[in-house]
C-alpha cells in the first residue's frame, strides 16, 4: 500500500467543471494546501490563482475536445504561462490520431511546447477513444515534440477515463523519460493505487480528500 504522503505528492487537485466560480477555486487552493498535494489544475480563465503558496499551478489547453487550431492552442498556452501556470495539460486533436495524421499531431504538440517556454507540458491523449496502436504512436510523438508527460484522459469523454491498461501502455512506451499522468474517473483509493502500480507518476483527481483519507 502506498503511503498517504507519497500519494499526496503525486496529485494534481483538479477543478475543471464549467460552472466553477472564483470562490470554488479559492476553496480548491485552501483544500489543496490542507491536504498537502503537489499541484492544482484549474481552467485557464481562473488564472492567475490567488496565493497558491507552494502549490504547482497547472491549467488546460484545447480542453476538452482538442479540436482547436494549433495556433490557438499555442496562444492559449502562452497566455496561461504568462498568467502563472507552471504546467500546461493540452488535449491532442483526437481526430488526427484516429485518422493517422501523426505528423500533424506532433506539430500541434510542438507548438504548445514551444509556446509554453519553461512550463511542463502534459499531453492528454484521451486513451479510451484510441486503439493501443494509436496510443503508442501518440506517446512517441509527444516525446518527440518535447512534452514532459503523457496523460490518459480529460475525464469528459464519453468513452471513459483512465484505465490501468492504458497507464501501463503509456509507461511501457515512454519508459522513465517522461511522466505518466492518470486522470479521469479515479474516485477511490484502490483505483489510485491501481494506477500507481501500473506506472502513473501523477494523478489527476477531483476527489483528492476522499482518496487520501482512505489511505
Amino acid at each position: 500500500m502506498t503511503s498517504r504522503t507519497d500519494v499526496a505528492a503525486m496529485i494534481d487537485h483538479t477543478l475543471l467543471k464549467p460552472e466553477a466560480t472564483p470562490a470554488d477555486v479559492d476553496a480548491l487552493v485552501a483544500e489543496a494546501k490542507e491536504l498537502g498535494v503537489l499541484a492544482i489544475c484549474v481552467s485557464p480563465s481562473m488564472l492567475p490563482v490567488t496565493d497558491p503558496g507552494e502549490l504547482v499551478v497547472a491549467t488546460v489547453v484545447g480542453f476538452p475536445s482538442g479540436q482547436v487550431k494549433p495556433e490557438i492552442k499555442a496562444a492559449e498556452a502562452k497566455q496561461a504561462v504568462a498568467d502563472g501556470a507552471a504546467e500546461v495539460d493540452m488535449v491532442i486533436n483526437i481526430g488526427q490520431a484516429v485518422a493517422g495524421d501523426f505528423d500533424g499531431l506532433e506539430a500541434d504538440i510542438r507548438g504548445v511546447v514551444e509556446a509554453s517556454g519553461d512550463a511542463v507540458v502534459k499531453v492528454i491523449i484521451e486513451s479510451a477513444a484510441l486503439t493501443d496502436e494509436q496510443i503508442v504512436e501518440a506517446c512517441r510523438r509527444s516525446e518527440a515534440a518535447g512534452a514532459g508527460f503523457v496523460k490518459t484522459s480529460t475525464g469528459f469523454h464519453p468513452a471513459g477515463g483512465a484505465s490501468a491498461h492504458a497507464v501501463s501502455l503509456l509507461r511501457e512506451t515512454v519508459g522513465d523519460r517522461l511522466g505518466v499522468k492518470a486522470s479521469g474517473g479515479i474516485r477511490t483509493a484502490e483505483a489510485a493505487e491501481e494506477m500507481i502500480a501500473a506506472g502513473a507518476s501523477r494523478l489527476g483527481l477531483s476527489g483528492s480528500a476522499k482518496i487520501l483519507n482512505s489511505l
